[in-house]
């Protein structure tokens, strides 16, 4: 009942801030723009946490790192760790977000297959956990613990091979995956006990087996084979030397509606059914979710410019395409977003459905972000919404044509439904994109 009403008043939220939006002259300037329902956020980072703390055993040492490829904006890190979220980062570019964002050491997780030597240096002076993507970058450590010991906890990730769900480049626990140690290749296993054994200072052992379109039993697969290892591993050390689990993220999201499905306690059950040792208090946790704390919670919000009709089919073309909605774009089967027509004031738009494209603004045919799509017939001035982007779509923009990186605004809805806008990125400049293309280098090539 609460996820209903929660998925209730996201809805009235959004449909406040468009109306708002336009109201308040956010697309006076530029006709796209991108809104983050901080509301909706914190909602979600305590449904997690909540979740999993109903779980645990009382006194288990918990930290949810929000993956930070997923949102890469220092205001959205800074808002999940007022909630109470971590980060978790996969380079040294997203690093230096979190420590922009004031995210502790201590609650900063470290994963990447092509760690350099510097970062990992880097991460171990600063105390940051790290997970070993592979036996040679253990060996690496090796050297760099030698001549410096750290107090990050160290751990290794492996790969389940427990196979792959509908999207396969989501899909990282798969025979070949490029991710972590095959755990089921011929004497892996061995070979990973061993590493540990020889190396009291691992301490963590790290699992992911993908995202969107990898199904919840998949993924507590994958993370029981991760308890059995370190059962495992401990049994032969005859200590507890395994003393934290990191269980990844992964939790799919629903495009396809407003319903927020499924939720994390649906993913916790799913866990204690085929993992029920990870919820005793033998093992601390850390999980690293993304795409589902903030994926439903983003707003595409864009003009259409012009609409035209070729070959009997009817097409809006908006400033909406590939450079906010890539995934879309270019695998449009497995990443199909909704269009919410609305109209000049920013009203939802109602009228007869009319099977139309919604286009973008680049200059390549493809660039559709619908096909056929039943919506009452759009017209030049009238907007679109495009929601469920607020990960991996505006929030990680393309680049493509130079189209400008657009807007971002948080937006926050008071009790009396006045929407209240807060800048999180301001809109790209045309001498920001020249000296991003090297314009101070003009006759560099002469």
């Amino acid at each position: 009942m609460a996820a209903d009403i929660e998925t209730e008043g996201a809805a009235a939220r959004r449909d406040l801030a468009v109306r708002a939006a336009v109201e308040q002259g956010l697309l006076d300037a530029q006709p796209l723009v991108c809104l983050l329902d901080t509301a909706g956020i914190r909602a979600s980072a305590a449904a997690l946490t909540a979740a999993f703390a109903a779980a645990l055993a009382p006194g288990t040492p918990v930290l949810h790192a929000f993956a930070v490829k997923a949102a890469p904006l220092v205001p959205v890190l800074r808002l999940l760790a007022d909630a109470g979220l971590g980060c978790e980062v996969a380079g040294p570019g997203e690093l230096a977000l979190a420590r922009a964002a004031g995210v502790a050491a201590r609650r900063t997780v470290l994963d990447s297959p092509a760690k350099t030597e510097a970062e990992l240096r880097e991460a171990l002076d600063l105390g940051i956990a790290v997970n070993a993507d592979n036996l040679q970058e253990l060996e690496r450590l090796d050297t760099l613990l030698g001549a410096a010991p750290s107090a990050s906890p160290v751990g290794v990730r492996i790969n389940p091979q427990t196979g792959a769900g509908t999207i396969d480049a989501l899909s990282t626990a798969t025979a070949t995956s490029k991710f972590g140690i095959a755990l089921r290749d011929p004497g892996a296993r061995d070979r990973l006990v061993r590493a540990y054994l020889d190396r009291p200072w691992l301490t963590r052992l790290h699992v992911h087996s993908g995202s969107q379109g990898v199904p919840l039993p998949l993924i507590a697969e994958g993370v029981r084979e991760l308890h059995a290892l370190a059962e495992e591993i401990n049994a032969a050390a005859g200590r507890r030397q395994v003393d934290t689990l990191d269980i990844g993220g992964g939790l799919p999201v629903n495009f396809a509606s407003d319903e927020q499905t499924p939720t994390y306690a649906d993913y916790v059950s799913v866990l204690r059914g085929a993992v029920p040792g990870l919820f005793d208090g033998s093992y601390g946790l850390v999980t690293e979710f993304g795409r589902s704390l903030l994926a439903k919670h983003g707003l595409v919000l864009a003009r259409v410019e012009y609409t035209k009709t070729t070959g009997s089919r009817p097409i809006a073309l908006t400033h909406a395409g590939v450079q906010v909605a890539t995934r879309t774009v270019y695998a449009p089967a497995a990443w199909p977003l909704r269009i919410l027509p609305y109209d000049a004031k920013g009203a939802p738009k109602d009228g007869e459905p009319v099977a139309q494209d919604v286009a973008g603004p680049a200059c390549f045919a493809g660039d559709l972000l619908a096909t056929a799509r039943e919506l009452p017939r759009l017209a030049p001035g009238d907007l679109i919404g495009v929601p469920d982007t607020g990960a991996y779509f505006f929030t990680a923009p393309y680049g493509y044509n130079s189209l400008p990186r657009p807007a971002v605004h948080g937006f926050a809805v008071s009790a009396e439904g006045g929407v209240r806008f807060t800048p999180a990125r301001p809109a790209q400049s045309m001498s920001a994109i020249v000296a991003e293309a090297g314009g101070a280098f003009r006759d560099a090539l002469l």
